[in-house]
């Protein structure tokens, strides 16, 4: 619980109170480099409950917390296996690197996928192929 963190005991906790305490009482290393997986679960559980608008939306409380860990469960998942695709540390897949997943990861995790190329086009708005 957050209570049990020894962070803050008002109820609420910010994303760098749940980075802190991923890092230091956790001691999570691989999930505390996941911090595009940790924001996106953090903005999902703010976004969950409007149980008191006066704290805004820098700030999850208690009833959100769940939210967060269940998304932030989630969002791991995707930001590993974005990893395991991509070589590199540019944040990308690229048409290449796609395409080699195909064949090894991605045909594990989603099953068989026919045309690598109009896949990739779907999710790639940007033409950054």
């Amino acid at each position: 619980s957050t209570q049990s963190t020894g962070i803050n005991r008002n109820g609420i906790m910010s994303i760098a109170e749940i980075d802190k305490a991923l890092r230091d009482h956790l001691g999570i290393d691989a999930l505390f480099d996941a911090t595009p997986a940790i924001m996106r679960a953090f903005m999902i559980a703010k976004d969950t409950r409007n149980t008191n608008p006066s704290l805004g939306k820098d700030y999850i409380e208690f009833l959100e917390f769940r939210f967060f860990l269940r998304n932030l469960r989630q969002y791991f998942e995707y930001w590993v296996a974005f990893k395991r695709i991509g070589d590199d540390d540019d944040r990308r897949i690229s048409l290449d690197e796609f395409k080699q997943a195909v064949g090894n990861e991605l045909k594990e995790w989603v099953g068989e996928i026919r045309d690598p190329e109009a896949e990739f086009s779907k999710a790639d708005k940007e033409n950054h192929r």
